[in-house]
């Protein structure tokens, strides 16, 4: 079987909070050739009404299990054809990275036999917001998040990075990117945003946002830029609750939209809708901006003048499921009405499909605006070719991605990313022989013969945060003492640490924090911001400065605002990224192999910076793009 399927292979806003109508480029899309926009108008008028509702909804589709017949095929494959379902969104599991090779191509056999068995084709969407992910499943290039790119300060970068995920995305069968991230990360204590953000600079992230948009389109990717109108300023995850920005329509104009307005301008096709109460722009306290008529319709598409699609966060976040505990189902028609096209995972699918299609059928939802939206999403699926060629040859597929140039230029980007924030011009760089930089830190009478030890501060040690790096280390100093703690071995492992520490010449502590919803739910259950260490970890590290801060290098592998946590540091590096290439870069930085050149694309505590007499970061106005 597995042979057969490969060879098949607003209500507009007023007063101070109105902004001007501009020009601007509309999503390729709506300039589709006569020929492909005759098959999307056809074919809209071949459906049904049923076949049209369910082309609006994205399911999610869970990759990386072995086996086209197994349960997670049979579930997305049912409810295609039950609710006759227009896009998938993949997601990988966590046994995702762990599959033998010899599996690595299975969830491409089961999208091509998805495509095989649907009426219509199907638009496949990933949150690609690191490359192609898992890039182990895929054997993609791997590239840091979205901050490192910030830090580089190259629009060339951020280009490149669209321009390789399209590739390698179409190449096992994925027409839709939902990325860029368009936030402008200006709160520190942003638990979900942080590093997947370009940085804190508008116009920084405005550009590294059209120059993604520019290399995946061109390379026959849809875009998406999140999360409008915008999510950086908050402190609340909206997986988990209900978040709400309050900033002024001034300073929305002025920081938050300007990203989207670029990315509308390079042509995104499709832009994300928040789960966020911005009562600036609607003070309705019973609507988030997912479910606002005023945000999404006079906003986005009457001010902004956006034309592509509005797709919306996953409608199964309990930002909007706690509004609709009674009804879950309406939130689907709600966001609809607001001005939404494409219903993103539902919490309900069958509870969701049918209240539209209630909806519709009693005329709260017109036929003109049901038709409007389908058929812009028949027009993105022509836009791709997939009313031509739905499958992908899997033969093809080590042939076109992770390429030994690609992945050089995923290492090459995150290697410019590295930012040195403090250095006592005391330990760095570390020898791969027997010696500390500085000699009063050296044991009288020659060569210091003691290890150097590294920690590695994780969220779960039995995780693959540290492997990469431990293993560069190693390479350099095979004599290296390296421990990993995570919350839940912190306190048996906290006095074995210290000791290792007091007898070690030089000390490397690794600061494993990067968001997820998944980090919130276990933090956020522990009453501990998401965005910082556990109590647990915290605790070691302050003691390991404490006594040692001299000798000891810091690595932020993510979270860049440590320094605002832990002002004692005196070595601090920065990778704003915790995947493989990071890692690299990180022990590269380490031994001085790299020049450290990234500059900090946000800013960091400068009332500390100041009173330390240390330049934590440079002001992001300063930061500019080449």
């Amino acid at each position: 079987m597995l042979r057969i399927l490969v060879a098949v292979a607003l209500v507009s806003l007023v007063g101070s909070s109105t902004i001007p109508r501009e020009k601007h480029r509309d999503p390729a899309a709506l300039h589709l050739p006569s020929e492909d926009q005759a098959w999307a108008e056809k074919t809209l008028a071949s459906l049904s009404l049923e076949e049209k509702v369910g082309q609006l909804f994205m399911v999610r589709m869970r990759v990386g299990l072995s086996g086209v017949r197994n349960p997670e095929y049979e579930r997305i494959s049912n409810s295609i054809r039950k609710y006759h379902i227009g896009s998938v969104a993949m997601s990988a599991s966590p046994g995702a990275r762990l599959l033998p090779s010899d599996h690595r191509y299975e969830t491409v056999v089961m999208l091509n036999r998805l495509q095989t068995e649907s009426k219509l084709p199907l638009l496949i969407a990933g949150d690609f917001e690191q490359g192609v992910l898992p890039a182990r499943l895929f054997g993609t290039t791997v590239f840091p998040h979205a901050m490192a790119f910030g830090a580089a300060g190259k629009a060339a970068y951020a280009e490149e990075f669209g321009r390789i995920t399209a590739q390698e995305s179409r190449a096992i069968g994925v027409h839709w990117n939902l990325f860029p991230v368009a936030d402008v990360n200006s709160n520190p204590a942003n638990p979900i945003i942080g590093t997947r953000a370009f940085g804190a600079n508008p116009e920084q992230v405005g550009a590294l946002v059209a120059a993604y948009i520019r290399g995946a389109r061109a390379n026959g990717m849809l875009t998406t830029a999140k999360h409008f109108p915008g999510h950086g300023n908050t402190g609340t995850d909206s997986h988990l609750a209900l978040a709400r920005v309050d900033e002024s329509a001034r300073v929305l104009r002025t920081v938050d939209l300007p990203p989207f307005r670029k990315a509308i301008d390079a042509g995104v096709d499709a832009v994300m809708t928040a789960h966020i109460r911005v009562p600036a722009l609607d003070p309705d306290p019973n609507l988030v901006a997912t479910t606002s008529p005023a945000i999404v319709t006079g906003l986005l598409k009457g001010e902004l003048g956006f034309k592509g699609i509005v797709v919306t966060d996953g409608l199964d976040m309990a930002g909007l499921t706690r509004l609709y505990a009674g009804h879950v189902g309406r939130a689907a028609v709600d966001a609809f009405k607001a001005g939404n096209d494409v219903l993103t995972m539902p919490a309900d699918l069958d509870a969701s499909y049918h209240a539209v299609l209630d909806a519709v059928r009693t005329g709260e939802i017109s036929q003109q605006r049901l038709d409007a939206s389908v058929l812009k999403i028949l027009q993105a699926k022509a836009s791709v070719g997939l009313h031509k060629v739905r499958l992908v040859d899997v033969a093809a597929i080590p042939k076109l991605v992770g390429s030994p140039a690609n992945v050089a230029t995923g290492q090459r980007i995150s290697d410019a990313s590295i930012t040195l924030v403090r250095d006592n011009g005391k330990l760095l760089p570390l020898r791969s022989g027997a010696m500390v930089k500085n000699a009063a830190l050296h044991q009288a009478g020659g060569p210091d013969p003691r290890p150097v030890l590294v920690v590695v501060l994780c969220d779960n040690v039995r995780a693959e945060d540290g492997r990469v790096l431990e293993r560069e280390i190693r390479t350099r100093m095979p004599d290296a003492n390296v421990v990993y703690v995570d919350p839940r071995v912190a306190p048996s492992r906290t006095d074995g640490v210290l000791k290792a520490v007091d007898q070690a010449r030089a000390v490397v502590v690794a600061v494993y924090i990067v968001p997820s919803a998944a980090r919130s739910r276990k933090l956020g259950r522990g009453g501990k911001h998401p965005a910082s260490l556990p109590d647990s970890t915290s605790a070691l590290f302050e003691k390991i400065l404490g006594r040692a801060g001299e000798k000891t290098a810091v690595l932020a592998m993510g979270n860049p605002y440590l320094t605002d946590d832990f002002p004692a540091i005196q070595n601090y590096i920065c990778t704003f990224s915790n995947v493989t290439v990071s890692e690299v870069s990180a022990a590269r930085a380490l031994f001085g192999e790299i020049p450290m050149s990234g500059r900090m694309p946000v800013t960091l505590s400068s009332a500390r910076a100041q009173a330390e007499g240390s330049s934590l970061s440079a002001p992001v106005a300063n930061v500019t793009l080449p």
